[in-house]
């Protein structure tokens, strides 16, 4: 039996992992880990179970939706000019992963951003699509889930704000 404690989520929350992205708690459980009782949520994200430990630890891999209000600015940071990266691959995939660390809607907007400005310039790497897919992938999820619309239309919004062919293959 779980101990009463205050909890950030709940089952039925929508939570996004700071890897893994949008997920929904499905229940509470505990776990003996090397014979100590641990509480966990058990998210589930796509086709994947995850136990999440129920402390700061764990909920530090975890965050709320983004509100809608939040999408216009956004929606403003994916409009607006982006931000040169390091033309050196290593340098530019520190500096990715460094701006990805917190794992906010902003952030990830701001590397979709800039990764399309570094499309235009420069070839993009192995490393540059898998970060740019990753991003893209939760970004769009988020999208669709808060302002309820298809994440085909999402995507046709974000290609307009980016700019027309960006990120077409």
């Amino acid at each position: 039996m779980m101990p009463k404690q205050e909890l950030a989520y709940h089952v039925g929350d929508q939570v996004v992992h700071w890897v893994y992205g949008l997920g929904e708690i499905i229940q509470l459980d505990e776990k003996k880990l090397s014979g100590k009782p641990e509480n966990f949520y058990v998210v589930n994200i796509r086709d994947m179970t995850l136990w999440v430990p129920i402390s700061e630890r764990g909920e530090r891999c975890l965050r709320s939706l983004t509100p809608a209000n939040d999408f216009q600015k956004l929606f403003g940071i994916l409009a607006s000019p982006g931000e040169p990266l390091s033309t050196d691959r290593l340098e530019r995939r520190n500096q990715l992963a460094e701006r990805l660390k917190d794992g906010t809607l902003e952030s990830i907007c701001q590397v979709i951003r800039d990764l399309a400005l570094h499309k235009r310039i420069q070839k993009m790497n192995e490393n540059d699509n898998a970060i740019q897919h990753r991003a893209l992938s939760f970004l769009l999820d988020e999208w669709s889930t808060v302002l309820s619309v298809p994440v085909q239309q999402a995507d046709h919004e974000l290609k307009e704000l980016l700019g027309a062919g960006v990120l077409a293959a």
